[in-house]
């Protein structure tokens, strides 16, 4: 089941969300939810979906496996929280399910330590580098109420048929939306 996604202008996308404690974690409403969330950002060619972006301003997110190769599958973040590793950064295009066909330069960390929360309330703690720091810090910045035309630079505009033909020219390289 894909959960509507929340679209610019609507308020809630620029409120912090709240922490989620472990009771409110393993409800199954919670549950059923994060398993929505999954699909629906791979429904609109996301590669990663905070939980304002579908209506619920909460500290989940979820990041698709292609964002780093040593993932095996799709990741659950809850309450995440990162830190740089080194102030080295990477000015990169991205854009965003919450604004869509809107594309724009952003500067961001390239190695970042996260810890968090998998679905089930059990700790993580991990290294993010590159193209997968860039998702996580995209996504933990919308449970900030962060977008990232906030930080961007040369913001542009993007048809669908221009998407479309752009992706069709890059293949596999064309990246997805944040």
């Amino acid at each position: 089941m894909s959960l509507p996604i929340v679209k610019l202008p609507t308020a809630s996308l620029r409120e912090r969300s709240k922490e989620v404690d472990r009771d409110f974690l393993c409800l199954p409403e919670t549950q059923a939810f994060i398993d929505a969330m999954i699909p629906t950002m791979y429904d609109d060619d996301g590669i990663g979906l905070a939980a304002p972006q579908v209506a619920r301003n909460i500290r989940v997110c979820v990041i698709g496996k292609e964002a780093d190769k040593s993932l095996t599958d799709d990741l659950v973040l809850v309450n995440p929280v990162w830190i740089k590793n080194s102030s080295k950064t990477h000015t990169d295009y991205e854009g965003c399910l919450s604004v869509p066909g809107t594309f724009g330069k952003v500067k961001r960390y390239t190695d970042i330590h996260v810890d968090a929360w998998d679905r089930r309330g059990r700790p993580l703690s991990f290294e993010a580098r590159k193209f997968f720091a860039r998702v996580v810090q995209h996504e933990v910045d919308h449970l900030d109420g962060i977008l990232f035309i906030d930080k961007a630079t040369d913001i542009f505009e993007q048809t669908p048929e221009e998407r479309a033909e752009y992706k069709k020219k890059r293949g596999s390289d064309a990246r997805k939306s944040i």
